[in-house]
């Protein structure tokens, strides 16, 4: 072989080399940004509550009421979870299970839970693993999670008995992981869900986030990191697709999205809409950024939901 060839292939594996060093040294630091478990810099990490909170009530009720500590088993993995139930205050068979938002816990979810509360439901709010006081040491972002959840609902009817009736509810991830129960095949007790600013699919919300935070385009960055979570977790950002769970739903659902929101844009909330095959209602809240749908408007956003639980749920 010509020494100068010999040469220039050398350093073009060495190039090779070092972009592929570099891509893969990204990919882990993105994958311990976006999946592995811990504090996240860009969420909000406080318990503070302020008195001027439209849900100052709600979130107070929450911290100081009693709860009882329900456990479970996650469906992969063998972790032990952990969740909250509250009893409503007069015995009922009704049952709200709610599912929290990225980088949060069910102690993020007191006004979600005093809502319910105050409508008269039983809630139970798990911990996602790798979450509050659950095990594990990556966010499942609802994939995973979706199996856990039906082993919390069957624990619900366990419990609470044959008769139970469930709405499962979430925010942002966690509206990702109601949509995606509802593409599994659920207990006759479970009758509606209620999705609030929910991701088409992981991938999808990645890719954005990978954008819009970062600047950085989605090739070859957000393959890579979904080939990590595949290696690590067992299963591929584009294989969590809610959208693609939702067109497999009958049961009633309420789609719930700010307008302004720009942590998971609006517009993902069009084609899940589209793709649900059971009997649905769509609440776009005006101005309302990510999650803050219920602190914005509260009174539409409690009507709303209450109209869709009186209807659906007998």
């Amino acid at each position: 072989m010509n020494k100068h060839l010999k040469h220039w292939l050398v350093g073009i594996l060495i190039v090779v080399g070092v972009v592929c060093i570099g891509i893969s040294s990204a990919g882990y630091y993105f994958y311990s940004m976006a999946v592995a478990r811990g504090k996240k810099t860009f969420i909000n990490n406080s318990n503070a509550i302020k008195k001027s909170d439209p849900l100052y009530r709600e979130k107070v009720w929450y911290r100081g009421t009693k709860k009882l500590v329900w456990h479970e088993t996650s469906a992969t993995k063998h972790l032990k979870l952990v969740a909250n139930y509250v009893p409503a205050s007069k015995q009922t068979k009704k049952t709200i299970v709610i599912a929290h938002g990225f980088g949060g816990s069910s102690d993020k979810m007191g006004e979600y839970a005093g809502l319910f509360h105050e409508l008269g439901y039983n809630v139970l709010l798990p911990d996602d693993r790798g979450a509050g006081k659950s095990q594990g040491n990556y966010i499942g972002y609802g994939w995973p999670d979706r199996l856990d959840y039906l082993k919390w609902i069957k624990q619900v009817i366990r419990r609470n008995g044959s008769q139970s009736q469930i709405v499962m509810f979430g925010t942002s991830m966690g509206g990702a992981t109601t949509m995606m129960v509802s593409g599994e095949k659920t207990p006759k007790q479970v009758k509606a869900y209620i999705e609030d600013c929910g991701y088409t699919s992981v991938y999808d919300e990645i890719k954005y986030q990978a954008k819009s935070m970062y600047n950085i385009p989605e090739y070859p960055l957000v393959p890579v990191v979904s080939g990590i979570n595949y290696l690590k977790n067992g299963y591929t950002f584009k294989q969590a697709s809610a959208l693609k769970q939702v067109a497999q739903n009958h049961k009633p659902m309420l789609f719930i999205h700010g307008t302004n929101d720009t942590f998971v844009p609006t517009r993902m909330v069009y084609p899940l809409y589209r793709a649900d095959k059971g009997p649905k209602r769509l609440l776009l809240v005006s101005g309302a950024k990510h999650a803050k749908s219920y602190e914005h408007a509260p009174a539409l956003y409690r009507n709303t939901v209450k109209a869709f639980l009186d209807r659906y749920f007998h």
